[in-house]
């Protein structure tokens, strides 16, 4: 009778826990994308003041409920010393967004090869990607088929897992 009533109680009050990653490198908007994301979707959340954001040291985490899920994001620092902290959490993520800053051609080959470290790791084999390339509102930016360009030798690393390059504005959701 316990094993069919915990059941039945999980069935009507329990969420699928899902944690996703938010990794980039430092300044792309990976906190400004999640604590836009938690406004849009989360009810009676107000944000924090966007200008107000600064360099992530360690990790962020924000969650939100879509239908019978949960999301958990982690958005974690990405300074170069931070970087080598990101497999720790690969083994419990369900997915990742991989936040590009599209007006730092100076740092893309920088991203690039954090990108490529990340999706080469076993542990993140056939987790789903989402590449975001961010401040696509800012004049003279990469645009998706840039940055698809530039990362073009990364394709047979991301395999058969689901991915996908969307533009975004973190700033205004």
């Amino acid at each position: 009778m316990y094993t069919l009533l915990s059941g039945l109680y999980k069935y009507m009050f329990q969420k699928d826990e899902y944690c996703v990653l938010i990794l980039g490198l430092d300044n792309a908007g990976k906190t400004t994308f999640l604590e836009q994301t938690k406004t849009k979707f989360s009810k009676n959340y107000k944000g924090m003041n966007l200008s107000k954001i600064t360099t992530t040291v360690g990790l962020n985490i924000g969650t939100i409920d879509v239908g019978k899920a949960r999301l958990m994001f982690w958005d974690l620092g990405g300074q170069d010393e931070l970087q080598s902290l990101w497999d720790k959490y690969y083994a419990e993520s369900h997915g990742v967004i991989y936040v590009i800053d599209s007006t730092d051609e100076e740092r893309l080959s920088e991203s690039k090869e954090a990108f490529e470290k990340m999706i080469s790791n076993e542990a993140l084999e056939g987790v789903p990607l989402l590449v975001l390339a961010n401040k696509q509102d800012v004049p003279n930016c990469l645009s998706v088929p840039d940055i698809k360009t530039a990362f073009s030798d990364c394709a047979p690393k991301i395999g058969k897992r689901d991915c996908l390059v969307q533009p975004c504005t973190a700033l205004t959701g």
